[in-house]
């Protein structure tokens, strides 16, 4: 087995494009490619999983802790070829000034060497010292090799080499030159996604060309095989994320065993969810239906319904001339559907959506309307706690951690409203509040993942069981059957 955490200098120096034509380039070979992101990221891991033809694994030590991220790390490169790690942010960068929380933190615990994509526009020789740098400042982590990127020619190639080669003893492992070709368009949160590109298989293809062309992969292999296992701790860490106690677990009484059908909605407008927490809801015992927003009519016969986030502002033309689905949303929440939506959910169950001058009617089962922002109102880890309006079974949690990206704010939002959390870190809704409740819905811009305690998969699913019970039939708007 070869694997690697894949890393650079600074954002934005190519190491995602770099990153996504590693996996499908190395798929050709027939080798099985386990992609890994570190952080919250939703659109990165769509790529890498479209490359990959394996669901892409979010690490993120923040919100899952160590021990937690290990374990997942472990499970799911078992029996792949390839572990590839694409990194966030620079190799040294992270929230926590002693670089704890960094990339490079996540190569020595995982024991992975660092392929480091570097810029090279604007520089030849002066690339030596930044990559003797780099291996100066923390001896425990291992240059694999660097991949060039950006390069303005053969020439500019060559001077590169050179320096490399006489000042340093990390190998140059290939370079790619400045193409327009390579370029993923961007939007206010990054890449646009792959499921709303309308060529996304021919971008990775093209990539997969382009480093096939110029990164020598047989190199590159045999530099980053028989990685050492990670160097687990012996002890549990303590977090600040209170575990929630273990629940029975629940019969499903629908009066078989069959399981509970959670809606999910996938589609351009709607693609951001985790591949782990998707997971759970099965494990708990749902079974997860896809619809989509932009051209189904009606909603399939689920129990329940989960929105995640996505770009609705992009795709709100068509999302409101789906008429009859909105209708059928907004009807099916008012008789009690259990609803949980993160972000675009939140955005497409409110009235409208204005943005550059245009005003969409969206489902109108939240009383807000939502306006787009020119900068970001939300943006990072958040920390929240939950409060006695919070309607899941298992609470309540005092610290739940997640993360939010949103240009977005709602206005003309209903004063009697309530709300499930009290925002201690971040903005949410209005500075101070997040999670909005009405009926059986939970709408909030936090993003949740169920990992460091946050056990949100499996307390949705109890949720909607309980909703779902016969007796609820009669009073579906009920959280909870009379004795």
């Amino acid at each position: 087995m070869s694997r690697w955490l894949v890393s650079a200098a600074h954002r934005s120096s190519g190491k995602t494009t770099v990153s996504i034509g590693l996996c499908r380039a190395l798929r050709r070979r027939g080798l099985s490619v386990q992609p890994f992101k570190k952080g919250p990221d939703y659109i990165d891991p769509m790529w890498l999983t479209l490359a990959a033809g394996r669901a892409c694994r979010n690490l993120d030590p923040h919100l899952a802790g160590w021990n937690e991220l290990e374990a997942s790390f472990l499970r799911h490169v078992a029996g792949a070829d390839v572990g590839l790690v694409e990194g966030n942010l620079g190799l040294h960068d992270g929230m926590a000034p002693d670089g704890s929380d960094s990339n490079a933190a996540l190569a020595s615990r995982l024991g992975l060497p660092v392929v480091l994509v570097l810029d090279a526009r604007g520089t030849s020789r002066g690339i030596a010292p930044l990559v003797l740098g780099y291996q100066a400042f923390d001896p425990r982590v291992r240059l694999a090799g660097v991949i060039l990127n950006r390069v303005g020619g053969s020439r500019h190639e060559a001077r590169l080499r050179e320096a490399l080669e006489r000042y340093t003893d990390v190998p140059v492992l290939g370079a790619l030159g400045e193409n327009p070709r390579l370029a993923i368009v961007e939007r206010h949160l990054g890449l646009v996604p792959s499921n709303e590109a309308g060529e996304a298989q021919q971008v990775v293809e093209t990539l997969a060309d382009a480093v096939a062309g110029g990164v020598d992969l047989d190199a590159l292999l045999g530099a980053t095989a028989g990685a050492p296992a990670p160097v687990t701790a012996a002890a549990p860490e303590k977090r600040d994320a209170k575990p929630q106690a273990a629940r029975p677990a629940t019969t499903p009484s629908r009066g078989d065993t069959a399981p509970l059908r959670i809606g999910i909605a996938q589609d351009e407008a709607f693609g951001f969810y985790y591949a782990d927490d998707l997971d759970a809801l099965r494990a708990a015992g749902a079974e997860l239906v896809a619809f989509d927003t932009l051209r189904d009519a009606a909603l399939p016969e689920v129990d329940g319904l989960f929105i995640g986030g996505g770009f609705p502002e992009a795709l709100a033309a068509r999302l409101a001339a789906n008429v009859p689905l909105r209708r059928a949303l907004r009807e099916r929440i008012e008789a009690g559907l259990p609803v949980y939506a993160e972000c675009g959910g939140l955005m497409y169950l409110a009235r409208s959506i204005t943005w550059r001058g245009e005003r969409h009617e969206m489902v109108g089962a939240i009383p807000a309307d939502v306006v787009m922002r020119d900068r970001a109102v939300g943006r990072g880890y958040v920390a929240l706690q939950e409060t006695d309006a919070f309607p899941w079974p298992g609470g309540p949690v005092e610290a739940v951690r997640g993360h939010e990206f949103h240009h977005s704010a709602l206005e003309n939002v209903a004063p009697d409203l309530r709300y499930a959390y009290r925002v201690k870190r971040g903005h949410g809704i209005d500075g101070t509040r997040d999670g909005i409740v009405h009926r059986n819905v939970l709408a909030s811009y936090a993003h949740l993942r169920g990992v460091g305690g946050n056990r949100w998969p499996q307390r949705f699913v109890e949720f909607v069981r309980g909703v779902a019970r016969p007796c609820r039939r009669a009073e579906p708007a009920l959280t909870e059957c009379p004795e």
